[in-house]
């Protein structure tokens, strides 16, 4: 399939910015092939060093997807997983040493009193499944709340792991104490162990594992390849969804102030900015319902080198956003016909862009210039 990208001038900027030359009218076109279907939901992404990819599925299956496109039956020694509403198997990343320890490490909704949390399965790739599994980190507090679980995992330059909390839907104003992770991004190391250097080590008021607060659901993080700094972005509920660069100890915002409204539309907080609390560097009013993040790198799309790409749900498109720095200063839609709800975008290791598509026959696509 090819389709013509067509460019958009930036809009919903919490910051003045100004239109690269010539972007708003840039086209690019591209090809889009099928790696892989019949995959239920699948949710988070991972690329093998023998040029498989390990694949989730929301609905609890997680799956070896080989080269030629054959995807695998269920990997055993995966733990309960509360597959409801939102929940289930979600993100999936390497360890850095991956060729030598084989650990993998998997976000899931794990149940137990009052409800449901985000966890962290650690455990080793085996031929047949997972080998050694145990479960490192818990989200608390446990809620019923089907809604809202982020759980974004991006390992750090000094390897230690982020991971990015949803605010369990109806929980939203626990977003603003760091003493719980609702709404919340957590540091950990890779045995689950508090890094010393995390901001609020020593405080009788806050949870350790804390990195940063006041967060809605964090579906996307990537680090910037440059300056190795944690990026995010989240979801608004009628507008005000936001990319920020996610630095420790501070506070985000939500639900105090945010650039969207309730879906009743009624305001939510008290406006969209306040003292202490951080403005995005984009927003999106109406809503698209961002998913999955990535940095481009390498030669395969040079003129994109370094800039960022969302996927979105609710708009079913790909978004590039170009950016100077840490400004956001043009916006690109790509890939609207597809009609695809994009759930997650990774560069691959042969520099191309691969999507998971949310559906009940999901696939893994790969986005090449249409040149090559």
């Amino acid at each position: 399939m090819r389709f013509i990208a067509q460019g958009l001038a930036a809009a919903g900027m919490a910051v003045a910015m100004t239109m690269a030359p010539g972007s708003a009218a840039a086209q690019v076109e591209l090809h889009v092939a099928t790696v892989a279907e019949g995959l239920e939901h699948p949710w988070g992404l991972a690329f093998l060093p023998d040029g498989r990819m390990l694949v989730t599925e929301r609905p609890g299956r997680l799956r070896l997807v080989s080269a030629d496109g054959q995807v695998s039956d269920p990997l055993t020694g995966l733990p309960e997983i509360w597959a409801r509403g939102q929940g289930g198997l979600l993100d999936v990343v390497l360890a850095p040493d991956f060729a030598e320890t084989r650990e993998i490490y998997l976000s899931f909704s794990e149940p137990g009193d009052g409800g449901a949390g985000t966890s962290v399965l650690r455990a080793r790739l085996a031929d047949a499944g997972l080998e050694g599994a145990e479960v490192i980190f818990r989200q608390h507090p446990k809620v019923a709340n089907p809604r809202h679980w982020g759980s974004r995992l991006v390992f750090a330059e000094d390897g230690t792991l982020f991971i990015a909390l949803g605010d369990r839907g109806d929980f939203s104003d626990q977003s603003q104490d760091p003493s719980d992770l609702i709404g919340a991004v957590a540091r950990i190391n890779r045995d689950g162990s508090i890094p010393d250097d995390n901001p609020f080590v020593g405080r009788t008021d806050a949870d350790p594992a804390t990195w940063s607060y006041g967060h809605r659901n964090i579906q996307g993080a990537a680090l910037h390849p440059e300056t190795g700094a944690l990026w995010t972005h989240e979801h608004g509920a009628r507008g005000g969804d936001e990319v920020n660069i996610t630095r420790a100890g501070l506070n985000y915002g939500w639900p105090v102030i945010t650039h969207g409204i309730d879906y009743s539309g009624a305001p939510i907080g008290i406006g969209s900015e306040a003292p202490g609390m951080e403005q995005p560097l984009h927003y999106w009013v109406p809503s698209i319902a961002p998913s999955g993040m990535a940095f481009v790198t390498g030669d395969v799309y040079p003129s994109w080198e370094g800039d960022l790409l969302v996927g979105a749900l609710r708009d079913r498109l790909l978004v590039r956003l170009e950016l100077e720095g840490d400004a956001v200063v043009a916006e690109h839609r790509l890939l609207g016909d597809l009609g695809e709800r994009i759930r997650d975008v990774r560069i691959g290791p042969d520099g191309h862009i691969y999507l998971l598509t949310d559906s009940p026959d999901g696939r893994v696509l790969r986005v090449d210039p249409a040149s090559s």
